[in-house]
């Protein structure tokens, strides 16, 4: 139906890439180039690209880069690096210019391996900021060991021949009984 369509063409696709597996470029300028450069290397990016205003690169030495960001940079000198990129099939970024945005970045928290995102596909990121400090104090430096204990467990019972469901439902069970996080039923309901 064209209403299901329309909810296709708008929906986002959440997506983790291993940052080992992807040549990324970044190019910018200002603070905010700084804060997504220091976010990408935390993030431990194995292969990134960085690029200033006195060293653009050309489109030459854009092949093969996978992933673009362009941060803070006119749009007269962002939109034709941008189409050299898209034109070999990479995914772009442009900072604050939705239009110009093939994927948008999420808030987040990371506790160790756990990696709680929120986006509002580029619409309102101080809603997303805002969403994001409420679960760093929800989700505190504890879960990343949690994630560990689970993880090890799931790695015996898997290799006991417990099958995917089985899987889910121990999981499910070692949370409840640790009360990590309350039972589905016990979930509050908040007015809308």
């Amino acid at each position: 139906s064209k209403a299901f369509s329309h909810r296709l063409v708008t929906a986002m696709i959440p997506i983790t890439l291993d940052p080992q597996r992807v040549r990324i470029a970044l190019i910018g300028d200002g603070k905010g180039f700084e804060r997504r450069r220091e976010w990408l290397l935390e993030a431990g990016v194995a292969h990134l690209d960085t690029y200033t205003l006195s060293n653009l690169p050309s489109s030459e030495a854009l092949r093969g880069v996978q992933v673009l960001w362009i941060v803070d940079i006119d749009a007269h000198l962002a939109d034709p690096l941008a189409a050299a990129c898209r034109a070999q099939g990479s995914l772009v970024n442009v900072e604050d210019v939705r239009h110009q945005c093939d994927f948008h970045n999420p808030a987040l928290v990371r506790r160790g391996d756990l990696l709680l995102t929120v986006s509002t596909n580029g619409k309102s990121p101080g809603l997303a900021s805002r969403i994001r400090k409420h679960l760093e104090t929800e989700f505190g430096p504890e879960w990343g060991q949690r994630l560990e204990r689970l993880a090890r467990k799931r790695d015996l019972w898997r290799a006991r021949g417990q099958s995917f469901g089985q899987l889910i439902k121990l999981t499910n069970a070692a949370i409840d009984a640790k009360r990590w996080l309350p039972r589905r039923e016990e979930s509050p309901r908040r007015a809308a």
